[in-house]
């Protein structure tokens, strides 16, 4: 038998553990060996201890979550993909995705429907199209419907009553010598959708080629509209060549630039007889969307600019931020 020193560890003041010869013992083992092997679990735990606190300070990479619509080149929503099949860019630089779900999260949806003097022959297909789209979407979501001549006018706050939506829908009517104010409705939306807490937001123009009368210009209500976090989603009717004024200006380029910026689309019709299936598809693309989490270094410089794609040239994705923060709940 040999007598040899066995290694004592004491706790420190920071919670790890450090070796010390100030607890030295005299212990009697039965072979070398046996004093070896003590010895070389004792030095693991004391390692392994020194530096957890290291390892748990090491921050990983910050989760974000963003809303996604993939469709096929009909429009219409595909289902069954996974990780693998989104590309997520931040200021250019690729991120991992971390994991893909449903989503279930509810909606708000602010309809703007464009009831001028310009919207005679609007007007009946979109109570059609509104009838079919709040049958679908109504339910776990909120929703407005808000009117566009001569000021923005709430014919139904946010609810989820299908029969005060219906209500609305029935006093939608083309105003006569009335003018739109779409980019008005637009900043008044999104200030509004700024005070909710819905991880989802959706602004659903609905708009001819009349002339628009909003005092608001691109610069005033974009900021609003990505504070609000609402995707755009704008269907058109007409062939909105005419920027001759300023105000047709603003407007030709929340529809160009806006609703790409946003993670929503522009769907332009020739004929009001496409508004009806054009929001159904519209229902069903939004009530399919993924859930996307993904990874992001930690940074005090949000990026300027997120893309979402897919890896199958076949497919087209768009995508928004959770509300928010941003970050998994």
């Amino acid at each position: 038998m040999t007598s040899v020193q066995r290694l004592c560890l004491i706790s420190s003041v920071g919670g790890s553990y450090t070796a010390s010869t100030d607890c030295l013992a005299t212990e009697i083992v039965h072979t070398r060996s046996h004093t070896r092997r003590a010895l070389a679990v004792a030095l693991g735990i004391a390692f392994a201890s020194a530096t957890a606190p290291l390892l748990v300070s090491a921050q990983g990479p910050r989760e974000r979550t963003m809303f996604v619509s993939a469709v096929d080149q009909k429009g219409e929503p595909v289902e069954g993909l996974g990780p693998n099949d989104f590309v997520i860019r931040e200021d250019g630089a690729t991120r991992e995705v971390l994991r893909v779900s449903r989503a279930t999260e509810p909606i708000d949806i602010a309809i703007l429907v464009d009831d001028s003097a310009a919207s005679d022959a609007l007007i009946p297909r979109v109570r059609e199209g509104l009838r079919a789209f709040i049958a679908r979407m109504s339910r776990g979501n909120q929703i407005s419907i808000v009117g566009l001549a001569d000021r923005p006018t709430i014919l139904a706050n946010y609810t989820a009553n299908t029969k005060l939506l219906q209500d609305a829908i029935g006093l939608l009517w083309p105003r006569t010598r009335a003018g739109s104010t779409f980019m008005d409705a637009l900043y008044e939306v999104s200030l509004g959708l700024e005070k909710r807490e819905t991880p989802r937001a959706v602004i659903i123009p609905v708009i001819t080629d009349g002339g628009d009368f909003a005092y608001r210009q691109y610069e005033q209500v974009m900021p609003e509209v990505r504070k609000a976090g609402a995707a755009i989603h704008a269907v058109t009717v007409g062939d909105f060549n005419s920027i001759d004024h300023e105000e047709l200006r603003n407007r030709a380029r929340v529809l160009a630039q806006g609703t790409k910026d946003t993670g929503g689309q522009r769907v332009n019709l020739l004929t009001p007889m496409a508004v009806q299936p054009s929001l159904e598809r519209l229902a069903r693309e939004l009530s399919s969307q993924y859930k996307v989490v993904y990874g992001r270094p930690d940074s005090l410089i949000p990026p300027e600019k997120i893309d979402v794609s897919a890896r199958r040239p076949e497919l087209t994705m768009r995508g928004t931020l959770e509300r928010g923060t941003g970050t998994t709940k």
